[in-house]
């Protein structure tokens, strides 16, 4: 099905909803832009003007044949479309009834795809017709270089609409993640969540200023999380055996994180899938790719003179 999207429809055209169509328009998928303020049109193509260039060092040929752009503040004119991105506020009551109104506008096999950061699809469809062809696509700021977008089916989505969704993401440059389950806030936010109250904690509490509390991410755990993320990180801290190792050496951390299971039952299901993550990459396979990837990253930081490359190299 997701062959058959040729034109995508982006209903709000603020700052979220004018990196989805910058996105789409730089890997030639035209576009109608929808948003009741006339006056959103200029500044959506403000934004596009200004990160053409950026996307075509980013995504190479497929910047160089960029779709059509069309803007409206006609809800209605998004029927034309076959895939829709709805960017409105974050408004739960706002975003019901607008799902309602494009269910109405368009035909059954039109994708509704929703960018809320927190609400659930199956708060969000109440009100559709046709929800097996409506999901979450969470995506990160800037839409249009950050690639992770969080998708998660309703208990009425169907499975082919799934795969058409997560096969178009892809072929706009994304890397599409898909939940096993409904969570309020997904899986993003809700690790961004946790860091900022820590963080604010530590701040409030007169440990470090701002700066410090951001400092201590951008120089160690920050760069590591780029291309490991936490369970990596954490199994290559466990030493030879990997998460093994780190269940034995720190078996407080997992008991601290044993939420409706025990230490154990956690522990080996960790062990279990921090494995198969790593694949067949033996420990020092996994160290000799970090170490490079880290010389690497202090380098980009030099030239931009940012973060860890304003230290001496």
């Amino acid at each position: 099905m997701s062959g058959n999207i040729k034109t995508v429809g982006v209903a709000g055209s603020g700052l979220i909803g004018s990196g989805w169509a910058a996105r789409c328009l730089a890997h030639g998928y035209d576009v109608i832009a929808q948003d009741p303020n006339p006056a959103a049109e200029a500044a959506l193509r403000a934004t596009i003007e200004r990160v053409r260039p950026l996307l075509a060092k980013a995504y190479g040929e497929s910047a160089k044949k960029p779709g059509a752009l069309r803007f409206t503040t006609d809800l209605a004119a998004l029927a034309e479309a076959d895939f829709i991105q709805e960017c409105a506020p974050e408004r739960e009551d706002l975003k019901i009834e607008l799902f309602g109104s494009l269910s109405e506008a368009t035909g059954k096999d039109t994708i509704i795809s929703s960018s809320t950061s927190r609400f659930v699809p199956s708060l969000l469809q109440t009100k559709c017709r046709f929800p097996e062809r409506f999901l979450v696509g969470h995506p990160f700021h800037p839409v249009y270089l950050m690639p992770l977008v969080e998708v998660v089916a309703g208990p009425d989505t169907t499975s082919s609409i799934v795969d058409a969704t997560m096969d178009f993401y892809r072929a706009i440059g994304m890397q599409p993640l898909l939940l096993k389950r409904e969570i309020e806030g997904f899986i993003g936010n809700r690790l961004q969540a946790a860091l900022w109250k820590e963080a604010v904690h530590c701040f409030a509490t007169g440990v470090a200023g701002t700066k410090e509390v951001d400092d201590a991410l951008v120089h160690s755990i920050g760069m590591r999380w780029a291309f490991m993320g936490t369970f990596m990180t954490y199994h290559l801290a466990g030493g030879p055996t990997g998460m093994r190792g780190f269940v034995k050496h720190f078996p407080k951390a997992i008991a601290d994180a044993a939420v409706g299971t025990s230490p154990e039952e956690l522990g080996a299901r960790l062990i279990e899938e921090c494995e198969r993550q790593a694949g067949s990459r033996t420990m020092a396979e996994i160290e000799e790719k970090r170490d490079a990837l880290l010389a690497d990253l202090l380098l980009v930081f030099k030239r931009h003179g940012v973060g860890a490359g304003q230290t001496s190299l």
